[in-house]
């Protein structure tokens, strides 16, 4: 699997949506100006960097690419937090975090119970 994929454009959610039906994706909505998104982006990154991630993974950040960020609260019907992880299963969050819940072992026990 490649690394993490930023979202740039609106279109891209809907890619990544449809994407789903055939393998699950994490998506990472983060403030580049935040401490606390900092530190979940971290989390996050130490996740998708072990053999143990099954699924793509994606960031948005949230300030620079507004639309893209509320797209992925539209589409997943999930009111906008940052930061944010969600686990998304056929177009829909299976699983979703935010601020100091984004740790790595949450995302390991979101992916064994989803």
């Amino acid at each position: 699997m490649s690394d993490i994929q930023e979202l740039h454009e609106v279109k891209e959610v809907e890619e990544v949506l449809e994407k789903t039906n055939e393998n699950p994706a994490f998506i990472f909505k983060q403030s580049t100006t935040c401490p606390i998104s900092a530190e979940a982006f971290e989390q996050f990154k130490s996740y998708v960097e072990t053999d143990a991630r099954p699924y793509d993974a994606y960031f948005v950040k949230v300030r620079e690419t507004r639309p893209v960020s509320n797209e992925i609260a539209d589409k997943l019907g999930i009111e906008h937090q940052s930061p944010q992880m969600f686990l998304v299963k056929n177009g829909q969050a299976v699983w979703n975090a935010s601020h100091r819940d984004i740790t790595v072992e949450n995302i390991v026990e979101a992916v064994e119970n989803n």
